[in-house]
């Protein structure tokens, strides 16, 4: 076959260079420039070229930035983000806006001051910016506005009120985003700052954007600073903040439970639990439940974040208890165990207090613990000596005694009447009830960054672990009858093993945990609601969701079964790889997480239809549906990814900071790796998005899909596909090996000749 060869001259159409960048770059009063920018030339030289285009002096005085919303300043750090067909912006140089600004927000005139203000509040959300700001001394000037603004403008603000009142919300704004950045240490500021501070949240209550920066701020001091933490808690007290929840700004709302929820983190161990009392004795449950949980509005994630906050930290103050053995020699600590006997034995006589008669006092008392299910009937001061759960199953037994005493009573008389073998011990399964509870509530475990999973139910009560408890020692004592447990298990098992629980009981256990879980994820708004839930999800109705879910994910293990999951296995991967593109087509909203979690910014994330591009881009706000394309500003070429990290790989997770190093943040984070040096870093919303967009990019990169959800899916779908299959086929036995050939007939006269 004859090879044409193509003219010496003529061109052929090749692809542009990797480090070649296509975009726009607008000035003020002249016409856009279409630019091919090299991504390896020096930045400073770009800039000198596109000033000599325009025939501008001092191409020092210059700098690009993005022409977006976002107005961000392009530097050598971030020159990679740049995308071709992206418009970019000739304006002053950073260090030169900051000077001017810094001037301007001086001036005497007021309505060049409250401009200079709102352009300030603007541009440091930009780090580039913000460093040279700062480099002025600008947060000392920001600082000094605040602490001697409100008096030199005092007498102009009954008459010039709204110009004051924007003048003051730009000047906190600016302030919060500058220090967002973390480059000044929040260790710096004068009391009289954090005064005027807390002043702002009583003297601005109906300003809700001074109000809102105020909380912010106090927030960020609680938080990153041990010593502005008692100062601005020698400030601010609940009496001052409770106000604010009984309003119906829900964005308050939540700054006002933030900056409870910091003073309560921060607070020294010894300070919690009185804090916990103040917030008691100011009914801040009840006001929480009133005004937030059950107003006639949907709680968002951030509320929903901040209640879970409060729930942890609130069920934190049990850890003490939790981890404090029961010293058998302390008098206070054994009179709650008579306590315990006198109210479930009351009825029987006491013998007097003779020689002969303290034998039989013995016996009596030896007797009764024996009753009451302990595992030393002689002092069962010991049994409370492991951590956990420690004197917390204690407490819990005896608020039960006394605040449920027909139950208590019912379930001791209960299982002392009934037969050895089938007596449900209530002190062995109160005190591993109470471990289990603590387990399922994450007792002492620091809130995560991420979760939003607060229960209604849990602001219902004063005492709600307690009574937590008192619903969950019934459904225990239920269970154990229904399903017939027997004490000769527990005596083969302690012999055996050594342990509290026999395998019956083990089982037990495990069944009271599922139901309560399913219980728990159903949200009841009440301890009533719950306890309803927990009726219906009797034993037996546990072995039926049980049987249900075993025969959705059963495993064949017969040879035609498996060869038949070998073979249409491929099929079902396809479609489960096709369910995570769509997925992706349609996108995700993500957040961008950093030191004040209410001032997250959040970002979009999506496929192109054809697979090819992945379109992304920033957000004022969390979307309401699909993101357009033609909204995300930034484009990524699949063609262009190298690798997909995840966890402690990702380059976000490796900075410092205690937010990275979050058990749960890790888990939900990662990152596209592309080009030399660039990344596109994820924190996914929670663990089934994660899955999503992990399996996705695999995918696309043509690699194994590997997480928890497409196995889940796999099996799932594999089981479903298999039995339709096999819908003709019920109730006859298959075989585990094909059946054998039959000889060949004797002759072929039975066979018709067609033709």
């Amino acid at each position: 076959c004859p090879v044409v060869l193509a003219p010496r001259n003529s061109s052929v159409a090749m692809p542009p260079p990797a480090d070649i960048v296509k975009v726009a770059i607008e000035w003020p009063g002249a016409f856009p420039k279409l630019m091919e920018i090299d991504q390896k030339k020096p930045l400073s030289s770009i800039i000198k070229e596109v000033c000599d285009g325009w025939s501008l002096a001092n191409h020092d005085q210059f700098a690009l930035q993005h022409a977006d919303s976002s107005n961000f300043y392009i530097t050598e750090k971030n020159r990679n983000e740049i995308k071709n067909g992206a418009i970019l912006r000739l304006t002053t140089s950073p260090a030169q806006n900051a000077q001017q600004l810094h001037e301007r927000i001086q001036s005497s005139s007021m309505d060049a001051k409250l401009e200079a203000l709102k352009d300030l509040a603007n541009y440091s959300r930009d780090v580039t910016f913000a460093q040279e700001f700062i480099n002025l001394d600008g947060i000392s000037l920001l600082t000094q506005m605040v602490e001697s603004g409100t008096e030199r403008y005092q007498k102009l603000q009954k008459i010039m009120k709204p110009c004051f009142g924007d003048m003051l919300s730009f000047t906190l704004t600016a302030f919060v985003e500058l220090m967002d950045h973390g480059i000044v240490s929040w260790d710096t500021f004068s009391v009289a700052f954090i005064k005027k501070i807390a002043s702002y949240v009583n003297k601005f209550a109906s300003d809700i954007s001074i109000l809102q920066r105020s909380l912010a701020i106090l927030e960020s001091m609680v938080l990153n600073s041990h010593d502005l933490y008692q100062k601005v808690a020698q400030e601010i007290t609940i009496g001052q903040l409770i106000p604010h929840l009984q309003g119906t700004d829900q964005e308050i709302q939540t700054y006002t439970i933030a900056v409870i929820n910091a003073l309560f983190l921060k607070a020294p161990d010894d300070k919690r639990q009185e804090m916990a009392n103040i917030l008691a004795q100011k009914q801040l449950r009840s006001i929480i439940l009133s005004h937030v949980i059950r107003a006639q509005r949907a709680i968002n994630n951030e509320m929903a974040h901040q209640l879970y906050v409060l729930q942890v930290l609130t069920f934190n103050l049990l850890e003490d208890r939790m981890m404090t053995k029961m010293d058998p020699q302390d008098q206070a600590q054994r009179d709650i165990i008579f306590e315990l006997r006198r109210i479930a034995f009351d009825a029987e006589s006491e013998p007097n207090n003779s020689s002969g008669s303290m034998e039989k006092r013995k016996s009596m008392y030896t007797r009764d613990y024996k009753k009451l299910g302990f595992i030393n009937h002689v002092n069962p001061a010991m049994d409370f000596t492991q951590t956990p759960p420690g004197m917390l199953a204690l407490d819990n037994m005896l608020y039960f005694a006394k605040h449920h005493q027909d139950a208590y009573i019912r379930i001791v008389l209960e299982n002392s009447s009934r037969e050895d073998k089938h007596e449900c011990p209530f002190g062995r399964s109160s005190i591993e009830l109470t471990k289990m509870l603590c387990e399922i509530l994450k007792v002492g475990e620091l809130p995560s960054e991420t979760c939003n999973d607060f229960h209604p139910m849990f602001f219902t009560h004063d005492r709600s672990f307690e009574e937590f408890f008192c619903i969950c020692i019934q459904l225990l004592n239920k269970t154990w009858k229904e399903m017939r447990a027997t004490s000769e298990d527990f005596n083969k098992a302690r012999k055996r093993a050594g342990f509290f629980f026999f395998p019956c009981q083990l089982q037990v256990m495990q069944v009271v945990k599922e139901q309560i879980m399913r219980a728990l994820t159903t949200k009841p708004s009440s301890l009533d609601q719950f306890k309803s839930k927990l009726q219906n999800l009797s034993y037996t109705e546990i072995l039926k969701i049980r049987q249900s879910e075993r025969m959705n994910q059963e495993d064949f293990q017969s040879r035609p079964i498996l060869e038949l999951k070998e073979k249409i296995q491929p099929e079902i991967l396809e479609l489960i790889k096709q369910q995570r593109l769509n997925r992706l087509v349609e996108g995700t909203c993500f957040r961008k997480l950093n030191s004040r979690r209410r001032q997250d910014k959040f970002w979009y994330c999506r496929l192109s239809p054809n697979h090819k591009v992945l379109h992304y881009g920033d957000l004022e706000e969390s979307p309401q549906g699909e993101v357009p394309h033609d909204s995300l500003q930034d484009k990524l070429p699949v063609a262009d990814i190298k690798a997909v990290v995840t966890g402690k790989d990702c380059p976000h997770m490796k900075e410092k900071g205690a937010l990275k190093q979050n058990k749960e943040v890790l888990e939900l984070a990662f990152s596209i790796l592309y080009d030399s040096s660039g990344q596109l870093n994820f924190i996914a919303p929670d663990k089934h998005e994660y899955c999503v967009w992990t399996d996705g990019l695999n995918a696309l990169l043509g690699k194994d899909m590997l997480s928890d959800l497409t196995r889940n899916d796999l099996d799932t779908l594999l089981s479903m596909e298999i039995k339709l299959r096999l819908l003709d086929l019920e109730n006859i036995q298959i075989p585990d090996a094909p059946p054998p050939i039959p000889k060949e007939p004797s002759n072929y006269d039975f066979v018709y000749d067609c033709n």
